[in-house]
């Protein structure tokens, strides 16, 4: 199930098999097995002084118990909790990756216009979601279904370059005393780093924010391919 909103705030868990995921094209695995990896966020946020969309992309498979990919989920939850998707841009794909990612018609007008729009309104769903005191949830951690992480080969989806994607993360946290998730979309590789690419529905029927599949508990993460 997704939930449409304005607004979007949450936390992530461990998970299984989340039932609002979407398989929107076929892609094509490397073959490569993981296990499931859990992250605990931690508050510290990172920085460099060279954007890695500049660089070229490498076969690395991420991870995501690194102090990178705990970086960009503690500025996405932030950003969930006080509506500030600003504060959350360190957690998204890096634009520079994406245009030397995509074959598509102007890809920085498509990464703007779209993906950023998409993320934004994203954000303030799940912010939405927390309610009325959204600084009083909890983040909990960060459920990558590392194991369903799969390699998407160049010429596949308008891309020039490849990289690894997995769909269906689970963000969980407490609030009340009640442990409540909802799911990342879409994660995709650059460099051997996760970035979010889509927060809520990959595709979605209208410019409206939308919160995947929130569940109380941990929720599942469920296989899927995707772009």
């Amino acid at each position: 199930m997704f939930i449409v909103a304005v607004g979007i705030s949450v936390w992530l868990t461990t998970g299984g098999q989340s039932k609002g995921a979407l398989t929107h094209r076929a892609v094509h695995p490397r073959g490569l097995a993981h296990a499931v990896s859990t992250t605990t966020v931690a508050s510290t946020i990172t920085t460099t002084t060279t954007d890695p969309g500049s660089l070229p992309q490498t076969d690395a498979f991420p991870s995501s118990d690194s102090m990178q990919f705990q970086s960009e989920m503690s500025a996405l939850w932030e950003a969930v909790v006080t509506n500030s998707a600003a504060i959350a841009l360190p957690a998204f794909f890096p634009e520079q990756a994406y245009e030397q990612l995509k074959t598509v018609y102007d890809a920085e007008a498509d990464y703007e216009d779209r993906l950023v729009h998409d993320y934004t309104l994203d954000i303030t769903a799940a912010h939405d979601v927390l309610g009325a005191s959204p600084s009083s949830a909890v983040l909990v951690g960060v459920d990558v279904p590392t194991d369903a992480g799969h390699w998407i080969p160049p010429g596949v989806c308008d891309n020039r370059a490849g990289y690894f994607e997995v769909a269906n993360s689970r963000i969980v946290y407490q609030q009340g005393g009640v442990t409540h998730s909802f799911g990342i979309a879409s994660l995709i590789s650059w460099r051997g780093v996760w970035y979010v690419v889509h927060l809520g529905a990959i595709l979605r029927s209208r410019d409206a924010g939308v919160v995947e599949d929130p569940e109380l508990g941990a929720g599942y993460s469920a296989p899927s391919s995707t772009c």
